[in-house]
C-alpha cells in the first residue's frame, strides 16, 4: 500500500507539473514501469484509481490519455486522487468533532444502532469475511457520526465513507487482519461515547487512528 500510494503521488505529481499535459496520451504500462521502477500491477492499480478519480481517460485500443477537463470533476473524484496518509488525516479532522459531538448528544436509539453495528463488525471478523467487515466498520462510524447530532456533519462523513471504502479494501487485502487487531478499540470507543467520557473517546479515537495502516 505505501509503494502504491507513493507512485500514486508521483504520477500526480508529474501531472500537475505537466510533465504528462491534459488531452496528451501518458506513456505505456511497459514504460511507466521503468520510469517508476516498479512492477506491472502497481502501475495498473496506479492508473485505474486515477481513471475512477477522472484524471486520466482509458481509450480501449488508443491508449490511456489526460482528461483535458480533469479539473472539472466532483467532489468525490476529488477525494479519490488523495493518497491514504491525506484521507486519514482528513478523517482524523472529521472524526475527533464528531466523536465529541456523539459522546455529548447521542439518544439512547443511537446508542443502540452503534452497538449493533458493533456486533456486525465482530461477527464479520469471526467469519473472516473481508467485505462485511469493511461494510460493518463503515456503519459502525457512520452510526457514530449519525449519533453527533449535526445532519451537516454526518452527511459530509456519509460522502467521506465512499472514499475510505476503497481505501480499506486496498489496505486489507489479504484477509481481516486491521480489522481484527484493532477491533478491542471500537469496543472501547463504543462504551465511552455511551458513558459520556468525552476525554476517553477522543484518546481512543487517536489510538484507532495511529493504528490505521
Amino acid at each position: 500500500m505505501k509503494l502504491y500510494n507513493k507512485i500514486l503521488s508521483q504520477i500526480k505529481e508529474d501531472i500537475n507539473k505537466e510533465k504528462y499535459k491534459p488531452g496528451e496520451k501518458i506513456p505505456t504500462e511497459p514504460e511507466l514501469m521503468k520510469i517508476y521502477n516498479v512492477g506491472r500491477s502497481t502501475i495498473r492499480e496506479a492508473i485505474k484509481t486515477l481513471a475512477i478519480s477522472g484524471i486520466l481517460n482509458v481509450k480501449q485500443g488508443a491508449g490511456t490519455f489526460i482528461n483535458a477537463n480533469f479539473q472539472n470533476v466532483s467532489m468525490e473524484q476529488r477525494l479519490r486522487r488523495a493518497d491514504f496518509d491525506e484521507i486519514n488525516d482528513v478523517r482524523a479532522l472529521l472524526e475527533k468533532e464528531i466523536v465529541k459531538r456523539a459522546t455529548l448528544n447521542h439518544t439512547e436509539d443511537q446508542i443502540i444502532k452503534i452497538e449493533q453495528a458493533l456486533q456486525n463488525r465482530k461477527i464479520a471478523i469471526q467469519a473472516e469475511k473481508p467485505q462485511e467487515c469493511v461494510d460493518s466498520d463503515i456503519e459502525f462510524h457512520m452510526a457514530i457520526a449519525n449519533a453527533a447530532g449535526n445532519i451537516v456533519l454526518s452527511e459530509l462523513y456519509y460522502s467521506f465513507t465512499l472514499i475510505l471504502r476503497n481505501f480499506f479494501s486496498a489496505r486489507d487485502a489479504q484477509g481481516i487482519s486491521y480489522f481484527a487487531m484493532n477491533h478491542h478499540l471500537h469496543e472501547q470507543l463504543y462504551k465511552a461515547i455511551r458513558s459520556k467520557r468525552i476525554n476517553q473517546s477522543q484518546s481512543v479515537l487517536q489510538k484507532i487512528l495511529d493504528n490505521n495502516y
